[in-house]
């Protein structure tokens, strides 16, 4: 019996604590609020647990024991473990042939390595202390996840006539435990199906119990089907509890449905290139498609209304007929038909369309491919087509728009007028239909010309020798040629300005004569010439110039004589009077004599006194008295 007395009490209570907070740390279990006389110890499949004794007292001298209740309520007893002081001594008494073995820890915990389905049991510990004795029981559950969810669908075609439900797919779930749950799923959305047989749908569920102890369920799902489960998508999802409160989800794959179903309705349309308004162009492929909404593909049958007759153009299963290069004679109205004999008698098969080919025939302009006429005149020219429907026509001149219409009015016509001339017939229903003609108008009369002034480059006007560069530009029809009173033009080409103009250049040196007689630039055609003069005012001559170069090289050759004379002067060293003018014997007194001593270089001494002789012999001819 329990002891009465308070202190003992809280001993026992704080070692139970102690117990209970070892167990909830321990890895591989957990633990729910226990049952009154006893506690829930939940574990995955596989892996390890050890089972607290809360019997536990506070003596230094009990034994503790361990026991399995099997079904039945007998215990069979599996270890023992004595207290001796501060050390627990146990053993394992037996396993009944658990693989691997039950195992007793250091602090009197029950342990099971790797926890199976045949462990789930109740455990009791019993904890006996002199003439006292406790117990307590553990209840252990096991989980398993199941393995991956198989769905196995109808592979057959399921009419939707039938009145009754059919089998539509079988869900299987192995190897789980608890056993597991299943839900099937249609679109997404779960389905509400009894149990009880009726003719809209209702599932069945069988569970077995494996020979390893674990769980499997199947469940077959039966509905009575529509049309409307022809694009319906179905799965079944798997779910099984975890330790905790916690759940799992396995969801099998999402399979459709084959279904037989008779036609009710009939959809035939013109395919591309056709426009929304139904045309196609002449010439092209034309796709006619014809698609009944009943399953399997019944045949198909093409055809053509002609005066109030079926001609059968086409049969087959695929519902599409092509017809190569249409011309517009095969304009008219088209159909199809669907031959299902399982269809309602009151279900339209059969369909028809226009079919309406759009054709452009080439432009036809009033006037040939160029039109040539004077300056000042006018005309009217106009641009006629076939077509269907009927297009509409518009005039450009380089891209720009001119009007609307067949008719081109042109009047008072300048050189400006002259180009080519487009009419373009286009049909707004039927893109890329469209047709072009045009034609280029010459405009003829005598030259216009422009003349490019050239502006002195100095302030006061033109010199004498000044570069200028004059240029003329002329237009008319036929092309006018153009000529300088100077030679050096260039030939005339075409300017940058366009419209007709040709221009010509001269580049020349400016003098009095130009200035006085001008240069002119004449051009000139079949219908006239026109010319234009430059002039260039009073010409100022380039003295100022001329003068300083004169005087540049009067300097220079000042200089050359002053180093002339200077080197001969040098070279003349020696002789008495060199470099004096006028004067001829002996050197003035205090002048140096010409040493000959033996410090004076041979060359040298012989280089003046030859020099000196030669002048001797010359008389005031030579050189000796003079620099």
């Amino acid at each position: 019996m329990e002891p009465r007395d308070g202190p003992a009490r809280a001993c026992r209570a704080s070692r139970l604590l102690v117990l209970a907070l070892l167990l909830g740390a321990h890895p591989g279990a957990q633990a729910e609020e226990p049952l009154p006389g006893s506690s829930l110890v939940e574990v995955m499949k596989g892996e390890p647990v050890a089972l607290n004794c809360t019997a536990l007292a506070a003596h230094d001298h009990f034994v503790l024991e361990w026991f399995l209740v099997d079904r039945s309520g007998v215990r069979h007893r599996l270890a023992s473990a004595q207290q001796q002081g501060s050390e627990l001594q146990g053993r394992v008494h037996d396993s009944r042939g658990r693989s691997p073995p039950y195992q007793l820890d250091s602090q009197g915990h029950l342990v099971l390595t790797e926890a199976q389905v045949g462990d789930e049991q109740s455990y009791v510990c019993v904890v006996r202390a002199g003439a006292a004795s406790t117990e307590a029981t553990t209840e252990l559950r096991m989980f398993a996840k199941p393995e991956a969810t198989e769905v196995f669908p109808n592979k057959g075609i399921l009419s939707v006539v039938e009145d009754f439900a059919q089998e539509i797919a079988t869900c299987n779930s192995r190897n789980g435990n608890p056993a597991p749950q299943i839900t099937w799923y249609q679109n997404g959305q779960p389905l509400r199906v009894p149990m009880e047989v009726n003719a809209e749908g209702y599932m069945t569920s069988r569970t077995v119990r494996e020979a390893s102890g674990l769980q499997s369920l199947t469940s077959t799902l039966y509905l009575r089907l529509r049309k409307a489960h022809r694009d319906a998508s179905f799965h079944c999802s798997v779910s099984y509890n975890l330790p905790i409160g916690r759940r799992g989800r396995l969801d099998s794959p999402v399979f459709h449905l084959t279904l037989h179903y008779p036609t009710e309705n009939v959809d035939f349309w013109v395919g591309s290139p056709s426009t929304t308004e139904g045309w196609v162009r002449e010439g092209d492929s034309v796709q006619l498609f014809c698609r009944g909404d009943g399953n399997p593909s019944m045949e198909y049958v093409f055809f053509r209304l002609q005066d109030k007759q079926e001609n059968v153009l086409k049969t087959n299963l695929e519902g599409n007929l092509t017809l190569e290069g249409v011309q517009r004679g095969q304009s008219g109205t088209y159909g199809c038909r669907v031959e299902d004999y399982d269809a309602a008698e009151d279900a339209v098969l059969s369909r028809t369309a226009e079919l309406r080919v759009a054709y452009l025939d080439p432009l036809e302009l009033s006037t040939g491919e160029e039109l040539s006429l004077h300056l000042g005149n006018s005309t009217t020219v106009n641009c006629s087509v076939q077509g269907l429907p009927t297009p509409a026509l518009r005039w450009t001149k380089d891209f720009v728009p001119l009007g609307n219409g067949p008719t081109l009015s042109l009047s008072s016509l300048t050189f400006d007028s002259a180009g080519t001339y487009v009419c373009e017939a286009s049909m707004p229903t039927v893109p890329l239909l469209s047709r072009t003609q045009s034609f280029k108008l010459l405009v003829q009369g005598p030259p216009q010309l422009s003349a490019e002034e050239t502006q002195p480059q100095t302030e006061g006007g033109w010199r004498e020798g000044d570069e200028v560069r004059l240029v003329c530009s002329a237009r008319g029809y036929p092309e006018p040629k153009l000529s300088w009173s100077q030679l050096g033009g260039s030939p005339a080409e075409p300017a940058l300005t366009g419209q007709g103009w040709v221009s010509s250049s001269l580049t020349l040196k400016v003098t009095s004569a130009l200035s006085r007689e001008g240069v002119s630039c004449e051009a000139s055609n079949t219908h006239g010439k026109k010319q234009h003069v430059f002039h260039f005012g009073s010409v100022a001559p380039q003295t100022s110039q001329a003068g300083v170069a004169v005087m540049a090289v009067a300097v220079s050759v000042g200089l050359l004589l002053l180093v002339v004379a200077a080197f001969y002067c040098m070279r003349r060293k020696g002789r008495p009077g060199c470099c004096r003018r006028g004067e001829k014997g002996a050197p003035p007194p205090g002048d140096p004599q010409l040493s000959h001593s033996g410090s004076e270089r041979p060359e040298q001494t012989g280089l003046l006194m030859g020099g000196a002789s030669g002048g001797a012999r010359h008389g005031s001819g030579g050189f000796g008295d003079e620099c």
